[in-house]
């Protein structure tokens, strides 16, 4: 027996003095050492366990196992992995006297029973790996070995013919400077599959329409991201890009991508498209009739320019862009307390009344203290009251990562690990609470949020008392942390190294003006999601940078820029594009958009509960409002936590609601409505119309449009008269109400 074996031999247990003497008896049976190479638990025999599914979350990797045999999720715990193999269950998975014969092998190639099924052969190389390290006694490391470093793709952007192949090429490269090709053992996943697949080979297998996407490739909690195109196959002259109007660093970006696609962009839109998009992107709500008129018969080359700017100052803008804020801050009144929840709803709405840079928004949120009833930011720390629900919400909102994974376990997406999660945690380890705390459904004593130096934080697993620490990069002030280290955090976050603070906003704030993020969804910044236009992402965030964080100067660069002014109508090269922007992505109004539409058309107010009686849908404090309307049109669940999800597909019951509601209807028919004043106040049928026209949709009418509408409401020339006309007004209304034009962004 070998010396090492035989040392403490007294001391060892009963079934690891089997288990050694079942290893001898192997070493005396075979006579020699069964391989000649040293086979890595690592590196070897977790890539097989892990290419074959074993750890993956349907498997023995998720909470509990499967089984009774249970593994660390994608193989991110070794040490647990290798006890659970060779020791767990009295060690019964692996038998040294028979290395064949062992239950993880025997299981593996469907010798026996295995609800998995078959995961290979018996003369494969996984078969063979996972045989030879058993006969080696199955070390949990070899002596002098390497960790693995990263991954990397032999080439990483594919420009694929519809229906082409393309094969992708993985090297792991190691801490002693070896590599390995490991394209056999990795793990492959598309984020668009009708566009391009990919087998478990690698092989990837363009469909038969242009597009794009990502393909990930996944080796032992490493990842490396592919970029595959499948152009158009028109062929299109560089002269037809030449030529197209460019009115900022935007334009160039977005028609360098087109012509890479080989996408043209669809049509310039007229004035009166450029109208009611700029409103209701910017301030919620369509023009009024005056305010169309105006522009409409305005004549000036700048008169687009002009709008922008003047809608930038409007009142109306603060509050559209609060309740957007709003939606991802707002707590649960019932939980949180209503005077908190009133007062941070202030605070949001203060901040963009006085246009406070994003940079000082952030850094006042993520670093409020005092008092709920006198500093709205605090109810912040109210609702989020322990480390790990801040970490969670700070690095969604204001980094467009995720975390929520890497608190149980590596994330299978990206490279935060458990660690990183409670480090990023410890950040919020000293924000304290004094007060009578929450009393749901009631809640409603004040509470202070303070700072104290007894906070701690501790990796659940190891029970390690951990130091705030970014996810990337320093601290700027080194290893040392301040007694409230969200000062340092905040710092961190404006550093000009990382990225992720200004991305994540541009991208949202570009989502939400041109219908589409150029991340989907746009708080989810990870390598194995990419922009699809990464150069106008990092273009954007620099500017974003450089203007101080002033949203107003995005706003206005991006809705100046001829991208945002194309028409939504595809031509014959861009019908099928989803991701270029080479049209506009039509889309329906938001909940609040539409109804503060409707109060606006039929001139009635909406009488909503908790404010005053002329307020806009988006005024409200909470979404405990009680409205059908924006229920019905997706405004978030005010039961559900922030970051809150909003509906935004169109559905039957929105069109049932806004064809037979009640309520609706009878703001038509009010004899305060626009159609009861129409029928009083005007002598002309064209007068009408065009009232209408410029009420509903934002434009004066077509000849066809108005001649037909002019028929309806007068009779041998003359107008109806009053008792008549109105309710003819009123079913007009109705109907170019509930048409698309009405409720969907063109």
């Amino acid at each position: 027996m070998p010396s090492n074996l035989l040392q403490c031999w007294p001391c060892k247990p009963l079934a690891a003095r089997i288990v050694l003497l079942t290893m001898l008896c192997a070493v005396s049976v075979h006579g020699e050492a069964p391989v000649s190479s040293s086979v890595s638990f690592e590196l070897d025999v977790q890539p097989v366990l892990t290419k074959a599914g074993c750890n993956s979350g349907a498997c023995h990797g998720k909470q509990r196992g499967q089984n009774g045999f249970q593994l660390s999720l994608l193989a991110y715990d070794s040490d647990f992995d290798h006890e659970a193999i060779t020791r767990a269950a009295r060690g019964r998975r692996v038998f040294y006297g028979a290395p064949e014969r062992s239950l993880l092998l025997e299981k593996a190639i469907g010798l026996r029973p295995h609800g998995g099924g078959k995961r290979f052969e018996r003369d494969s190389e996984e078969y063979k790996t996972l045989l030879s390290w058993i006969e080696q006694g199955s070390p949990r490391l070899r002596k002098d070995e390497p960790s693995l470093l990263r991954i990397e793709l032999a080439k990483s952007d594919f420009s694929i013919a519809t229906g082409g192949t393309a094969q992708l090429d993985v090297t792991a490269h190691y801490s002693d400077g070896s590599t390995r090709n490991v394209t056999r053992n990795a793990d492959y996943l598309s984020n668009e599959e009708p566009v391009v697949k990919v087998d478990d080979s690698g092989l990837m297998q363009a469909g038969e329409l242009p597009g794009e996407t990502a393909v990930m490739a996944r080796y032992m909690n490493w990842i490396a991201v592919a970029n595959v195109i499948i152009p158009h196959d028109r062929n299109i002259a560089p002269e037809d890009f030449q030529t197209l109007q460019k009115n900022n660093f935007i334009d160039k970006l977005v028609y360098n991508k087109l012509e890479k696609a080989g996408l043209l962009p669809s049509e310039p839109i007229e004035d009166h498209i450029f109208l009611r998009r700029s409103y209701t992107d910017i301030i919620g709500r369509p023009p009024s009739v005056e305010e169309a008129r105006e522009f409409l018969d305005t004549e000036h080359p700048e008169k687009r320019k002009f709008l922008v700017e003047r809608l930038l100052q409007k009142p109306d803008y603060v509050d559209y862009w609060a309740n957007q804020w709003a939606d991802l801050l707002r707590p649960n009144p019932y939980r949180v307390g209503i005077k908190a929840v009133l007062n941070y709803d202030n605070w949001i709405r203060q901040q963009f009344r006085e246009n406070v840079s994003y940079d000082e928004f952030a850094r006042r949120l993520i670093t409020a203290k005092g008092s709920t009833f006198r500093n709205g930011a605090v109810t912040l720390f109210r609702d989020r009251r322990s480390p790990d629900e801040m970490a969670t919400l700070v690095s969604q909102l204001f980094l467009g990562i995720r975390l929520e994974c890497a608190k149980c376990h590596h994330h299978p997406f990206e490279k935060w690990s458990q660690q990183d999660f409670y480090q990023f945690a410890a950040f919020f380890q000293n924000v304290k609470h004094k007060g009578t705390g929450l009393s749901p459904p009631i809640s409603g004593s004040e509470e202070t949020v303070y700072v104290s130096t007894g906070g701690q934080v501790t990796h659940p697993k190891t029970g390690e008392s951990l130091t705030p620490t970014p996810l990337f990069g320093t601290l700027a002030s080194g290893e040392s942390v301040s007694d409230d280290p969200r000062e340092e955090l905040v710092q961190w976050m404006l550093e000009k190294d990382n990225g992720y603070f200004a991305k994540v906003h541009v991208n949202r704030i570009w989502a939400q003006l041109m219908g589409r993020g150029l991340v989907e969804p746009v708080d989810d910044l990870r390598s194995t999601n990419p922009a699809t236009n990464p150069e106008l992402l990092d273009a954007l965030a620099d500017y974003f940078v450089q203007s101080g964080y002033d949203q107003k100067e995005l706003i206005k660069t991006i809705v100046l820029s001829q991208a945002y002014a194309l028409s939504s109508i595809p031509n014959a090269t861009n019908a099928m594009d989803r991701v270029n922007y080479s049209r506009h992505f039509r889309h329906r109004f938001r909940a609040e958009t539409l109804l503060d539409s409707v109060t606006a058309i039929t001139e009635t107010p909406a009488n909503l509960s908790g404010v005053p009686k002329d307020s806009r849908s988006t005024q409200i404090w909470t979404h405990r409002v009680g409205s059908m309307f924006l229920d019905t049109y997706g405004r978030p669940d005010p039961n559900q936590d922030p970051p809150c999800e909003r509906t935004s597909d169109s559905s039957v019951a929105q069109v049932l609601h806004m064809m037979n509601s009640r309520e609706l209807d009878a703001r038509v028919r009010n004899d305060s409505s626009r159609a009861a004043r129409l029928a009083k106040e005007y002598s002309s049928a064209g007068a009408i119309v065009e009232d209408l026209y410029l009420a509903i949709y934002s434009r004066y009418p077509k000849a066809d449009e108005k001649a037909y509408a002019e028929g309806l409401l007068a009779s041998d020339g003359a107008l109806l008269t009053e008792n008549k006309l109105r309710p003819v007004i009123e079913d007009l209304m109705w109907a170019m109400m509930n048409s698309p034009e009405s409720i969907i962004q063109n």
